[in-house]
């Protein structure tokens, strides 16, 4: 099964786009991201491709390097890569705690979970895209998850459908601008917890 790797290219790329606010700048950016990415070539094992709202990605067809075993909740997930099981956390989103035994289980925390479980089975085939920084404080490797039969950018379709919200945490912010979008749109559209749990 192939490993999973990041490279400069990733690290160029985020770096791009988390520059200078200013509209000028943001132009030149998205000019330097361009060409980077067209320098990266096509590894799909880093960050970069951007996947639009529509919840899909060029990534569809490319090979996997990692399998389902088992759902955690709706932001997390064990999967076995390179032969080993690891604690894949999700990138770029935040679902409502249902799984913590010290805290109470959250509004939609459960939904969020049944939702995650109807995208991906156990021995469903992924390709994991790494960021910048690829664990968290807690082990757990840092996943732009896409489904490998179809290309399903997993991540971005939480947010999309209602069941997350967005949660930045730099440097690992290649997708930043595209799960606003969509929550955004999800808000607007009271998909999911925008319409059932009224603190959010």
């Amino acid at each position: 099964m192939a490993r999973m790797h990041w490279s400069r290219c990733a690290v160029a790329v985020a770096s791009a786009r988390g520059r200078s606010s200013s509209a000028a700048s943001r132009v030149g950016a998205a000019l330097v991201t361009s060409l980077l990415l067209v320098a990266c070539g096509s590894d799909t094992s880093t960050a970069g491709s951007s996947s639009g709202a529509t919840g899909t990605s060029p990534t569809a067809g490319a090979q996997p390097n990692a399998t389902v075993v088992r759902i955690v909740d709706g932001d997390t997930i064990i999967a076995s890569v390179g032969g080993r099981d690891q604690r894949i956390r999700f990138i770029g989103m935040n679902t409502p705690e249902s799984v913590d035994p010290r805290r109470p289980v959250e509004c939609f925390g459960h939904e969020a979970s049944a939702h995650l479980k109807s995208l991906l089975h156990a021995g469903d085939r992924l390709r994991l895209v790494r960021d910048v920084e690829p664990r968290d404080k807690y082990g757990r490797l840092l996943a732009y998850v896409y489904r490998s039969s179809d290309g399903l950018f997993v991540n971005l379709t939480q947010v999309s459908d209602g069941y997350a919200q967005v949660l930045t945490i730099p440097p690992n912010i290649a997708h930043v601008d595209d799960f606003r979008v969509a929550e955004r749109q999800a808000r607007e559209a009271h998909r999911g917890l925008w319409s059932a749990c009224l603190h959010q």
